[in-house]
């Protein structure tokens, strides 16, 4: 029930979903409710520990967030590259389809409640195989699509959830 609070908070009601606004509001609610801000700090130090596994020689290869929205990843690692597919507070913007970075030059692709929006997956995969460095790393925090996540993210999630996929 923390996430329904968070979700139905007047500082996001009536904002549009995607904006600006959104993720400055949604930024604020995660430092105003201390058990959304635990739950995020423990998602961001363990996608953080993964993406320091890489080898040694790889270490100094960025790590990139999508779909960061507010860009709260900051608090917990300034050095890493946020990104979204609406400008927001990112550094850059792209679709998780066609990732703008060079071959191997990528050491960790992070993901907090994204990767079930992504339309194509399959593309996702391949650009993730392509920019990651060797021994790269994937990781996310994502949903389970169980008889609990579709009843409570159609009703209070403000994003469309829909866990049938067209492939």
């Amino acid at each position: 029930i923390i996430v329904f609070t968070f979700f139905s908070h007047p500082l996001l009601a009536e904002i549009e979903v995607g904006s600006s606004e959104f993720f400055a509001a949604q930024r604020e609610m995660i430092e105003r409710k201390p058990s959304i801000k635990r739950c995020y700090n423990l998602w961001y130090d363990k996608l953080i520990r993964d993406a320091e596994t890489v080898a040694d020689n790889q270490r100094e290869a960025p790590a990139v967030e999508l779909g960061s929205g507010s860009s709260y990843v900051r608090t917990r690692y300034p050095n890493i590259i946020t990104s979204d597919i609406e400008k927001g507070d990112v550094d850059v913007v792209f679709d998780g389809r066609s990732l703008p970075f060079a071959d191997e030059s990528v050491k960790a692709l992070l993901l907090i409640h994204v990767f079930h929006h992504i339309p194509d997956v399959e593309a996702f995969l391949r650009e993730a195989v392509r920019v990651l460095v060797p021994g790269g790393v994937v990781s996310m925090v994502d949903e389970t699509h169980t008889p609990f996540a579709r009843l409570f993210f159609s009703k209070f999630h403000p994003e469309r959830y829909d866990d049938k996929t067209s492939s």
